[in-house]
């Protein structure tokens, strides 16, 4: 890279807010968001829009609310999210200080966070700067949030702030918030997700003398509901590779995350536990399938119980096609930038699953292409010139969508 070009980024002052922000240590599991709570009161301050805290679950999990009034504030407004905190770092395997925001001599900003999703963050104020600076005011109202604890569940974040009266009070009637990195120039774009469940089949069963044959053993039991799963797990597998237009997150996935149980070799235990992972895809009717995994319990000898850990509601995918005035606006940018977008299901759990659950349309961006998928990965970086050409993307998408 040339060293005017790279000297430019350095002089940027989207770049530089960017980076400051990067260097924020918000790194789960003990955050403290007073440092991050500070930085986005003094960039509301800086493009002149009203700003709030909120705690909606406790006084150590704040909510930062940015406000850009309409002149319409009447209708239902726009929503932009982003989450403050990031996933934990192993700086040995980092080539740069992962809290450092280092921009190398190729224009890569190396940050935890720079990917997932601080850059969305920042974008969106850099957006609204530039359309405030050409006069642009929106239609609808336009709220930015950032959030905590996005990356454990957003239970103390996303999940508790819609349930509170200021969230209400913000009558949202459409959402933005991340989608995922491309390694090529097709943007993924998530309008769904699927329904995350975490379970326990505890097997209960006949105890004794490991030299026994005993029947209705525990072990017995669980081999049977496990070999069910994995029959099921390889039908959707196959699914997966015999269709191609099929993605990840257009399958069900279920995967053992977990076994326990026994004392020594020679003691048959009477209780045996396994753990699964199980993300049911947008098309599954999620009574059915538990009555399903319950038949199977049934089968295999009986008294095995089914443990929720996490049992998700099923939650409809926000609809792309003309119902929806809001798509209409977002697709018909896309489409003047000429912006090549991949629609999705995601295959993991965002934010806006608590948003979409209130019945809510919402939309995953983040505007990264050609580059290595590396949100919580090691040396975590985005490009300068990606990070700029995203904010002129925002710029239009946001004018978009607050018009409608």
């Amino acid at each position: 890279m040339l060293p005017s070009t790279l000297a430019s980024f350095e002089a940027n002052k989207e770049i530089q807010i960017f980076r400051e922000y990067l260097r924020i240590p918000s790194v789960l599991p003990n955050v403290n968001y007073t440092e991050c709570v500070a930085f986005l009161k003094r960039q509301a301050a800086s493009i002149n829009l009203a700003v709030d805290v909120v705690y909606p679950a406790k006084q150590t999990k704040p909510v930062v609310i940015m406000k850009w009034l309409g002149s319409q504030p009447e209708l239902p407004s726009i929503l932009l999210n982003s989450h403050m905190d990031v996933v934990p770092v192993f700086r040995e395997k980092w080539t740069q200080d992962p809290f450092g925001a280092h921009l190398d001599s190729e224009g890569r900003i190396f940050a935890r966070g720079s990917q997932d999703m601080k850059c969305v963050g920042t974008q969106y104020l850099a957006a609204i700067r530039a359309l405030k600076a050409n006069g642009y005011r929106p239609k609808r109202t336009v709220y930015l949030s950032y959030v905590p604890d996005e990356e454990i569940g957003g239970v103390d974040g996303m999940k508790a702030f819609v349930k509170c009266e200021y969230f209400q009070k913000m009558n949202v009637g459409f959402s933005m918030d991340e989608g995922v990195g491309s390694t090529n120039d097709t943007i993924s774009l998530f309008y769904g997700e699927r329904t995350l469940w975490h379970l326990t089949f505890r097997s209960n069963g006949t105890a004794g003398h490991g030299s026994l044959l005993l029947n209705n053993t525990a072990g017995v039991k669980l081999h049977y509901v496990i070999n069910k799963m994995m029959e099921f797990r390889a039908t959707q597998l196959n699914r997966l590779n015999e269709t191609k237009t099929y993605s990840i997150g257009d399958v069900t996935t279920v995967n053992l995350t977990g076994l326990s149980g026994g004392v020594q070799s020679n003691v048959i235990p009477p209780v045996f536990e396994a753990n699964f992972d199980i993300r049911l895809a947008t098309t599954v009717n999620v009574e059915a399938f538990e009555e399903k995994l319950r038949r199977w319990c049934t089968e295999a000898g009986g008294d095995i119980e089914l443990i929720f850990t996490q049992k998700n509601p099923h939650i409809k995918p926000t609809k792309l096609d003309e119902s929806n005035p809001f798509w209409v606006a977002y697709k018909a940018v896309l489409d003047k930038l000429d912006l090549k977008v991949m629609p999705l299901v995601c295959p993991g759990a965002t934010d806006s699953r608590f948003i979409r659950e209130l019945g809510i349309p919402a939309i995953g961006f983040s505007p990264i292409i050609n580059t290595p998928i590396l949100l919580h990965d090691h040396d975590e970086y985005l490009r300068a010139d990606n990070y700029l050409e995203g904010i002129k993307i925002f710029e239009k998408l946001i004018s978009s969508v607050a018009n409608v």
